[in-house]
């Protein structure tokens, strides 16, 4: 088994084995580039730079490792030949030059200044110049000192390398220069504490190096990170892969598959690479570990061969990529799943909702963007991640065909994971990987799970009702397959009589974003759908008008279980069957709607399920969430268009009511921030009269003049105003006191008299 060990660049050379007496950067290696001035280079220098010097200047004693190093030690002259780790090295160099000269170290009595550049006569006499003639301790310039020096060379500003070494000294003594050199060398040259250290592997033991060298191009280009990765796991392996299947097939018939995925260098090293690390960490979570960092120890770890499950794990990595050889990735996914918005059709392939920019070929989503991400957010994600390990277990133990068996049990999955987004998390990744690939070769059979509860329960009893009633499995996928319900149809009584009529009215209804205010109107109509938030009952949410967004929908009909859903399954299926008969939606809505506000008006129970179906602007909070004062539905919302109260929202009474009375700028415009008890108040441009919503009718503050008085008084007399408040008649309810008459047209007379009397 190849070793690598842990080092620092100050006991490289010289070290405890002796075996490396200097560093030369070889022949084969490109010029130092970190030192480039372009801006890509510049922000890679700082940020290196800057971890270098958190490190370095922690208040605790920190350690940072910086991957690995690997190269080529000459037996005779102990010199190391780097083939990967060129840059990093230099960079070391520079700094450990930079610290020690400042902090009055003799250069000469170190052995970490055995370095030197092969690549270039002239960048090699420029390392030993600086070890043999360092600037001053108190220098405050040295890259002008040294370009004074009469040892310095007119020619050496054409060189790159040397050029890019003197933009790496300014850089460290801009970023350094202020410390004190003596402490961070002392950091920096630490054996037993070392701030800054790597791995270095040295190629003569992971076999003979000509190999590795042979699989350089013709121009000399150092070996890639598939490359280099591919030649230590070759050698990590040997001792479980005596035949090298590994090895003979990962640079022939593996690599058709992936040609395909090419990127525009017509190379296909990263799509390699990604995808081999894809399954690194499937057979971690196969083991029930969770690990992150560099790839190399992980994969040293998962394939030494005292690892019990060593061979289990190298099998399951030749099987996945011999799954795909002869095969189409591409057009085996296309049979599998089409995007989440496009339209079904029955028996063909299903939505796949968490697609990474809209591509339903996991295989291709997995060589393209596994490891990389956008903010904190995994490109390949979990989910897609356990879709493709379902269906390499099913490829693996049942057949490699992608017929229904496959695309009934991918749906299970796909609703588990759809509906799991609290649950799926890394930890969770080891019993979520077996579950799925139980359900992909065995189907549903388990009791436990670890994905959302309510929704694995679900699916157990969904699969009871097509058993039952097969006839009911095409209405159950076209629910299912909605990008609002996604798998989730706890918001449905799923009666094999009423099902399919109801499933068809759904997709005609929520289909069509412009159904989505009216919807919220009618099913207010039949009962108070909405669902609480959070355990205090701060906050509700409804679904929205179409300017908002589905989520909305999603998160009132599709998250909680049976039981948390009693109310809205009602609603829904009293909407749903006053459409579906409807010669259209919006018939069948409207309909409902007017039912409901006559028998409200017939009652004189103008509650706030009254005013929220009547009236729109009520409804055209773009989140659908609504917070109501000490937990409670009333006369004293927050209608939010984000999630927040530290957003502006808006007072949906003061709206509809300002909306009503029709004095348009005459009023500012009502947008409130800031708790949902918090005073809300309309004010006047004119007198700066200011008018809110309570309980029991509008409160009115009147000008701090003296010249609206009179107008005030008058308003107050012809409608009734007392002590500042204009009241709405109100009568008891079986909670609280409810209207009698309609307070939005009560605030809308108001505003307008206000308006008319110049104020």
């Amino acid at each position: 088994m190849t070793e690598s060990r842990v080092t620092t660049f100050a006991q490289l050379i010289g070290g405890a084995d002796g075996a490396i007496k200097r560093v030369e950067i070889p022949l084969i290696q490109r010029d130092y580039a970190q030192g480039r001035t372009d801006p890509a280079t510049s922000q890679i220098r700082s940020a290196f730079l800057e971890v270098l010097h958190s490190a370095l200047t922690a208040d605790e004693p920190q350690e940072i490792g910086l991957d690995f190093v690997y190269g080529d030690v000459e037996t005779d002259s102990g010199t190391l030949r780097p083939l990967d780790g060129q840059q990093r090295l230099t960079t070391l160099f520079l700094l450990h030059w930079y610290l020690a000269h400042r902090a009055g170290v003799d250069l000469a009595s170190q052995a970490w200044t055995e370095f030197t550049y092969a690549t270039r006569a002239s960048a090699r006499l420029f390392c030993a110049r600086l070890v043999g003639f360092p600037p001053p301790v108190d220098c405050e310039a040295p890259t002008d000192w040294i370009r004074d020096q009469s040892w310095y060379q007119y020619v050496w500003r054409h060189d790159p390398t040397i050029q890019s070494m003197l933009t790496m000294i300014e850089s460290i003594h801009q970023r350094f220069g202020d410390e004190d050199a003596a402490q961070l060398w002392h950091r920096i040259a630490d054996a037993d504490r070392p701030a800054v250290s790597f791995h270095l592997l040295p190629i003569n033991e992971m076999g003979a190096p000509e190999d590795l060298y042979i699989k350089m191009n013709s121009r000399g280009k150092p070996l890639t990170p598939f490359e280099n990765f591919k030649a230590r796991l070759e050698a990590d392996i040997a001792p479980i892969d005596p035949g090298k299947t590994f090895a003979h097939r990962i640079d022939g018939a593996w690599a058709d598959p992936f040609w395909p995925y090419r990127g525009d260098d017509d190379i296909i090293d990263d799509e390699l690479l990604r995808y081999l690390k894809f399954l690194i960490e499937i057979c971690e979570w196969k083991e029930g570990h969770i690990k992150q960092g560099p790839i190399e120890p992980r994969a040293e770890k998962l394939f030494d061969e005292h690892n019990p499950r060593a061979r289990d794990h190298l099998a399951y990595v030749i099987d996945a990529f011999d799954t795909w050889t002869g095969a189409d990735p591409s057009a085996y996914f296309s049979q599998l799943f089409i995007s989440g918005r496009a339209v079904r059709t029955s028996g063909g392939p299903m939505p796949l909702f968490a697609a990474t920019e809209g591509r339903t070929d996991l295989f291709e989503n997995c060589v393209l963007t596994y490891g990389e991400s956008r903010g904190s957010t995994r490109l390949f994600s979990f989910g897609q991640q356990l879709l493709l390990g379902a269906v390499l277990a099913y490829r693996r133990s049942v057949s490699t065909e992608a017929g229904r068996e496959l695309r009934e049990r991918l749906r299970v999955i796909r609703n588990l994971i759809d509906a799991s987004e609290n649950e799926i998390r890394l930890d969770r990744m080891p019993a979520m990987l077996a579950e799925v690939e139980r359900i992909a070769v065995d189907g549903l059979t388990d009791d436990a799970t670890a994905f959302n509860r309510a929704q694995f329960d679900d699916e157990l009893l969904k699969a009871r009702i097509r058993a039952a009633y097969p006839e009911m499995e095409s209405s159950l996928f076209a629910l299912e397959d909605t990008v609002i319900l996604r798998g989730s149809l706890v918001a449905f009584e799923l009666d094999p009589y009423a099902l399919p009529r109801r499933a068809e009215a759904f997709i005609r209804a929520f289909g069509d974003a412009a159904n989505w205010t009216q919807l919220t109107a009618a099913l207010l109509a039949v009962a108070p759908y909405a669902r609480p938030r959070d355990r205090e009952r701060r906050s509700f949410q409804f679904g929205v008008g179409q300017d908002g967004n589905l989520a909305s929908w999603r998160a009132v009909l599709a998250v909680g279980n049976r039981d948390a859903l009693s109310q809205t399954r009602e609603a829904l299926g009293a909407v749903l069957d006053h459409v579906a008969p409807a010669e259209t939606v919006e018939a069948g809505l409207s309909a409902l709607r007017s039912r409901g506000l006559r028998e409200a008006e017939i009652e004189g129970k103008f509650d706030w399920r009254y005013y929220l179906t009547k009236y729109d602007s009520m409804r055209e909070g773009k989140s659908g969430i609504y917070f109501g004062r000490a937990g409670e539905l009333g006369y004293s919302l927050c209608m939010l268009n984000k999630s927040q109260l530290n957003s502006y929202y808006r007072d949906p009474y003061l709206l509809a009511a300002w909306r009503e009375s029709r004095i348009g700028d005459l009023a500012e415009d009502p947008w409130f921030t800031g708790y949902e008890w918090g005073e809300r108040w309309l004010t006047f441009r004119r007198s700066g009269t200011r008018l809110r919503c309570r309980a029991d009718g509008y409160e009115i503050a009147p000008p701090t003049g003296c010249e609206h008085q009179e107008a005030l008084a008058r308003v107050a007399s012809t409608l009734g105003v007392r002590d500042g408040l204009m009241p709405v008649p109100q009568r008891a309810g079986e909670r609280c006191m409810l209207d009698a008459v309609d307070r939005v047209q009560v605030g809308a007379n108001l505003m307008s008299a206000l308006a008319a009397e110049g104020l």
